[in-house]
């Protein structure tokens, strides 16, 4: 045993001298407040489409939907195909528009500035709102990727959970901090390839008997298990539950840790080509970590999944148990780059809301370059330290806390984002409107329950922000005249811009 956690501790040092290696080099090419927030706009396909990737599955690729196939069967299928469905939609129809949009808006780095670019907001409403929301949603959001890191450490090293969780954050912090969106960028592409690989290699390898056996086995101790149709007692599923389930597809579009990949895109041609690419990353780290939850029911001897304290833990549990202890360490290693891929984006987002939207525009308008960038490495770890505290708590979901952080930004962001990429007549009354409807309906949707309030609260939160948006835009008169006149050079520039 001593030897097995030797040789894991090994295996992740290694990893994180690595990832600390990449900040380095990053933080040597990190000059200016572009840099550090967006990478220079400098990304070729690969890294923009696995760092958008890797910064949207987190820990929850790797803990949550395993334990939730662990849990519920061939349920989880739902999640899966309108993530999938989600993911491929949001590159076809937003990345192009987004970036191109957010270049001729004056080179606005952040999703608040473009809004409020793109609406001509001269109380910048819009920018300190939309800030508002990032901040709050992406505390939780933060947390979650806090709570996989202590699930990590404390399984594999048999640490305190609190150790545990301030160790991981330790590590995100670190490189983050220094190198920016170049580091993150970088090292996500590196991360979004463990995941992958971890997640095809980990079914394939731990399955006793082959495929068929597997499903024989489910069969015997659940047929439910394998019916996409049913929870694992039999009963159907609701027309609510399912809704509820492929709405998560409907959070793509408003996330911006992931649109802002989007942006930093080098060429709208490296578009097409990066959105192949993640949608096959997505599609096969899906199937990887449905197919864990599967294995990982036939490995645990018990009828249901109930009798695992912690199915979020299964992943950890089938690594540790059928790999070597090298092997177990770079597996294990991989949910710790799914941790720290989206962790770092996150605080970074969130970096660049404090510094550009708040800091920038609220307190110093005339502040330099290496201002801003020190006050988003401020803001780095002073989030860190909130999410540190919100992540405390061993019972906290993975599942549970993204859920809500997820659904916050889709109804928040989503449909204004893809309306004002899209409708010449929105105006900024309506964008504002349509951010702040949908925030506070899935934290007020949150907090009911029963009935109609049982369905995720994203649902009712895009719904009556696009309601919102629509209805106030056409009620309170046309957007200026510099606003419709702006829409029209951003459609030629979709031309033009390469």
């Amino acid at each position: 045993m001593i030897e097995s956690s030797y040789a894991i501790s090994l295996t992740f040092l290694a990893y994180l001298v690595v990832m600390l290696g990449i900040g380095l080099y990053a933080y040597k090419r990190t000059s200016s407040s572009e840099d550090y927030f967006l990478g220079g706009r400098s990304l070729g396909p690969w890294p923009t489409a696995l760092s958008a990737g890797a910064s949207d599955m987190s820990g929850w690729l790797l803990l949550g939907l395993p334990g939730y196939a662990f849990a519920a069967g061939l349920e989880a299928v739902w999640i899966a195909g309108g993530l999938l469905v989600g993911t491929w939609l949001n590159w076809l129809i937003c990345a192009k528009r987004l970036r191109t949009y957010s270049i001729k808006a004056n080179n606005a780095l952040t999703l608040p500035d473009f809004l409020s670019t793109r609406f001509n907001d001269k109380s910048k409403l819009i920018q300190t709102i939309s800030a508002l929301f990032i901040l709050l949603f992406f505390l939780f959001y933060t947390s979650s990727g806090l709570v996989a890191g202590g699930k990590l450490f404390e399984t594999v090293f048999g640490l305190d959970y609190t150790y545990a969780v301030i160790i991981g954050t330790v590590c995100v912090v670190s490189y983050t901090l220094f190198g920016g969106f170049l580091a993150v960028a970088w090292t996500d592409l590196v991360q979004g390839l463990m995941m992958s690989a971890a997640l095809v290699i980990v079914p394939v390898i731990a399955i006793d008997g082959g495929w068929s056996d597997l499903s024989t086995t489910l069969m015997n101790k659940n047929p439910e298990l394998l019916n996409i149709w049913t929870n694992v007692s039999g009963e159907p599923l609701s027309a609510i539950a399912i809704v509820s389930l492929v709405a998560w597809g409907l959070g793509y579009f408003g996330q911006p840790h992931i649109l802002a990949r989007f942006k930093a895109s080098r060429s709208n041609k490296d578009i097409k080509t990066a959105r192949r690419i993640a949608v096959v990353w997505t599609m096969i780290s899906m199937i990887g970590a449905l197919l864990i939850g599967l294995v990982g029911l036939n490995f645990v001897d018990s009828n249901l999944a109930g009798n695992l304290a912690d199915p979020e833990k299964i992943f950890m549990i089938l690594v540790n148990a059928v790999f070597h202890p090298v092997v177990a360490g770079i597996l294990l290693a991989a949910i710790l780059a799914a941790i720290m891929s989206t962790a770092d984006s996150q605080l970074l987002v969130s970096s660049s809301a404090l510094a550009e939207d708040f800091y920038k525009q609220l307190f110093n308008k005339k502040a330099t370059q290496k201002q801003i960038v020190n006050v988003g490495r401020f803001a780095v770890v002073a989030i860190s330290i909130i999410a540190l505290l919100l992540a405390l708590n061993p019972e906290s979901s993975v599942l549970g806390l993204v859920s809500y952080a997820w659904a916050g930004f889709g109804a928040a962001f989503g449909p204004a984002i893809l309306l004002s990429l899209f409708w010449r007549n929105m105006n900024r009354n309506g964008a504002l409107a349509g951010i702040i409807i949908g925030g506070v309906t899935v934290v007020v949707w949150k907090q009911l329950s029963g009935g109609l309030f049982d369905l995720y609260e994203i649902v009712p939160g895009f719904i009556l922000s696009t309601l919102a948006i629509f209805v106030v835009s056409l009620t309170t008169g046309k957007p200026e005249t510099s606003v419709t006149e702006s829409f029209d050079e951003y459609e030629k520039a979709l031309h033009t811009m390469d």
